[in-house]
């Protein structure tokens, strides 16, 4: 029953017991101290169970906040272990992605260095090849000479004397022609050493000023040698049986011919080889066009001006110049080696620049 509830039965008592009272006797109504006293004491009951009740009630708000509060903390730690686990499956979700990375990058790795050594074999294999070929080449042009000179011994009276005449006048026309270029060169050596200088390629300087006392030297040789014996010099009564291409076109000369073109580019090699070594000691951008030796191209033609022409001979010394000089700027030796003071190209890249065949 709820307390006003229990107000209004207090107070309808109340109002029965005064009626009552004044109608009874006199003699059976009760002392007010009694009746007052009954009153407060009913109303402290009214009290402490009201308070009695607001209590529990607070008991009952207060448990409820608890246990709000301990479910609330139980889904905090419920929703912290599940991201601790979350973060750890992604921990170990990466750490297997990374290990199989790293595994992947390994066997790249292996697969690479398997890949290049076969590589390294493959090439060590093909070197082999053509050297093997070269020297089989060689073999057979040694052999190819001996049944030639037997074949030049038989036919020696046959030799077509129009045929060897022409070529004296096309050698002494070069000759002429060889002189004058000399000429210009000293001119063009000059201001290209000048230059060197001003640009401080102390290095390249050197260089240029070894190669010009060769080419002084070259042309003192040049000058001393006037009187040469074209009738009885092999390279002119050797048959032309072999065929070279240089420009587009195709050209016909003899074994001899072919040897000065590979020596030609023998020298192209060398002296590339020391141009190149000198602009990389300079700290010098690499330049080979811009050598004068490689513009010139006619180191050492002093040597072989009766039997080839400076076209060819320029041609097959800038393909060697080009190769040396990559060499010796990158400190290498890559298209050639270094033997006994001398400067060669390998047989193989040779055979690749100087390309013939026979005609007969």
């Amino acid at each position: 029953m709820s307390v006003l509830n229990r107000m209004f039965v207090a107070a309808a008592a109340i109002t029965a017991v005064s009626f009552v009272g004044a109608n009874a006797p006199v003699d059976a109504q009760k002392p007010p101290q009694q009746e007052q006293k009954q009153q407060d004491q009913q109303a402290r009951q009214e009290q402490d169970q009201k308070r009695q009740e607001q209590q529990a009630q607070q008991a009952r708000r207060e448990q409820a906040q608890k246990q709000n509060e301990q479910q609330s903390r139980q889904e905090q730690d419920n929703q912290r272990k599940e991201q601790q686990a979350q973060q750890q499956r992604a921990q170990q979700q990466q750490d297997q992605k990374n290990h199989e990375q790293q595994a992947r990058r390994e066997q790249d790795n292996q697969r690479k260095e398997q890949q290049a050594q076969q590589q390294r074999t493959q090439q060590q294999h093909e070197q082999a090849r053509l050297e093997q070929d070269q020297k089989q080449r060689d073999q057979q042009q040694h052999e190819q000479q001996a049944r030639q000179e037997q074949d030049n011994q038989r036919h020696e009276q046959q030799r077509d004397r129009q045929q060897q005449q022409r070529l004296i006048e096309e050698q002494q026309q070069r000759q002429t022609q060889y002189r004058q270029h000399l000429d210009q060169q000293q001119q063009d050596r000059q201001r290209y050493t000048e230059r060197l200088q001003q640009e401080k390629r102390m290095a390249q300087y050197r260089y240029q000023q070894r190669y010009s006392e060769q080419m002084q030297q070259q042309r003192r040789y040049y000058e001393n040698d006037r009187n040469h014996d074209y009738y009885n010099d092999p390279f002119y009564r050797t048959p032309w049986d072999r065929r070279y291409y240089r420009g587009g076109r195709y050209y016909e000369t003899n074994r001899y011919g072919i040897e000065y073109f590979q020596q030609a580019a023998n020298n192209g090699y060398g002296e590339g080889y020391r141009a190149g070594m000198a602009d990389r000691q300079d700290h010098w951008r690499s330049d080979y066009e811009g050598c004068y030796a490689y513009r010139y191209a006619d180191y050492g033609y002093d040597r072989y001006y009766y039997y080839i022409g400076r076209d060819d001979y320029n041609h097959y010394f800038r393909e060697g110049f080009r190769r040396g000089y990559e060499d010796g700027y990158g400190h290498n030796y890559q298209y050639g080696h270094y033997s006994n003071g001398n400067y060669s190209i390998l047989a193989g890249v040779l055979a690749g620049i100087v390309t013939y065949e026979l005609l007969r």
